[in-house]
């Protein structure tokens, strides 16, 4: 036995030295796909509604139930995956998520009546909640620590790639009808299958679980000089959602869940009306379209700003100062008196909000230990979901009752202001170890 073997250490340390490998790359890759398909799930529909109201014979007030029904599934579904993925691991938990939720969405896109597309996309999305509650601290798990912060927010670009996907979809699948659009999103439950080939288990996950030969295995396939460790935990109980409450970690939980809600209700309010509120202001309906891609596009360089950042300032600075240039952007958005101001509002909106939820995805992440980190960002994406479900009704309210373009989004970005507030408390997790 070498003199490394016989060493001990948290296995937090075994990231320290790790350095950055291909097997990193194709990790993220797998994640970053699955994070792609999320983001579709979401929005595919949004931009085809127009022929699901038509299908159906549904107002506003229908589409929108429609476009909720799979955030309303999915936030019982991260509240049991969560747990789950804490007791049978991350990557079992990411593969039978997605691969359920491909076969659910399948059937979803022979729906006779609304009735049964509501039901199946409240059960897509519990089948779904699975791997889009567990893909960062997955990824999170897998990463050297100096890298952590970094490739986290790269992931979160598989958002608006995701956003594109759907446009995209809209403009070549949309004149063959909403249910295209649907199967589209049911091969991609495929992915499943690579996610399992190319993306191993947590170390942190099974070292809890006192799987040290396992543990090392997979260190070794990511470079980590220090594989050969005997490794310890904080804890190797399984974490219970109440622990979430207890000690030091009882208002770290209630910041992150008010603050989850929040920062999802301003993004998500925009986003699903977004095509409907540009309308208001004159553009058509494939001119709000095209502002739509063109916001997604201007999300990507704030994501990679976020990420080059966070390094170097810490993860509470960055998301700080993102969230209020985000706020900047959107009252500049929600008061222009041009074409031009729109756009250019808009833009300020879409780089630093999406640039803030790419610092957020990660440091949400890291404020729990192995044991409740599931669960925990369970929580967390629940709090999102609500939030999710909420918001398309509550905006839709607005517009039925006239509020009108300015005052809509003044409403929306007060909650990016209060997001701003509830992250001051926080806990700085730049460069710390995982426990």
């Amino acid at each position: 036995m070498t003199a490394v073997d016989s060493r001990t250490m948290p296995i937090g340390a075994a990231f320290d030295r790790m350095p950055f490998t291909r097997r990193h790359v194709l990790i993220a890759l797998a994640l970053f796909i699955a994070f792609v398909i999320e983001s579709w799930e979401q929005l595919a529909l949004v931009y085809v509604s127009g022929d699901l109201g038509a299908r159906f014979g549904i107002d506003e007030a229908g589409v929108g139930v429609v476009l909720s029904a799979v955030a309303f599934g999915m936030i019982p579904g991260v509240l049991v995956w969560g747990p789950v993925a804490d007791h049978i691991g991350r990557r079992p938990t990411a593969f039978w998520s997605l691969l359920a939720y491909g076969v659910v969405a399948f059937a979803s896109a022979f729906a006779p009546n609304m009735a049964v597309l509501v039901a199946l996309r409240v059960l897509s999305g519990l089948a779904l909640a699975g791997v889009y509650t567990i893909t960062f601290p997955l990824f999170l798990e897998l990463l050297p620590t100096k890298y952590r912060g970094r490739a986290a927010v790269y992931l979160s670009i598989g958002w608006p790639i995701g956003m594109l996907a759907a446009i995209g979809a809209s403009v070549t699948l949309g004149d063959l009808g909403w249910h295209v659009v649907v199967i589209a999103s049911a091969v991609a439950g495929l992915w499943a299958f690579a996610i399992r080939a190319w993306v191993p288990e947590s170390p942190y996950w099974l070292a809890a679980r006192g799987r040290q030969d396992e543990a090392r295995a997979v260190l070794r396939s990511l470079g980590s000089p220090d594989a050969e460790a005997t490794f310890t935990v904080a804890s190797t109980r399984v974490g219970r959602p109440l622990d979430l409450f207890r000690g030091r970690l009882a208002l770290v939980t209630v910041l992150m869940l008010v603050l989850n809600f929040v920062f999802n209700w301003g993004y998500w309010g925009l986003q699903t009306w977004l095509p409907t509120l540009l309308q208001q202001r004159g553009l058509t309906l494939s001119a709000s379209l095209g502002f739509a891609a063109l916001s997604a596009l201007m999300m990507i360089p704030g994501y990679v700003s976020a990420s080059l950042l966070t390094g170097r300032f810490g993860r509470k600075k960055v998301f700080l100062v993102y969230v209020l240039a985000a706020v900047l952007g959107g009252i500049w958005f929600a008061t222009a008196d041009s074409m031009t101001g729109l756009y250019l509002g808009n833009f300020v909106l879409a780089f630093f909000s999406l640039g803030a939820w790419g610092v957020w995805n990660t440091w949400n992440g890291e404020f729990y230990p192995t044991a409740l980190r599931g669960t925990g960002y369970s929580w967390a994406t629940a709090a999102q979901l609500v939030a999710t479900t909420a918001a398309p009704s509550a905006v839709g309210a607005l517009l039925a009752n006239a509020t009108g373009f300015t005052a809509t989004m003044l409403i929306i970005n007060a909650f990016m202001v209060a997001t701003a507030l509830l992250a001051v408390p926080l806990p700085e997790t730049e460069g710390r170890e995982l426990d």
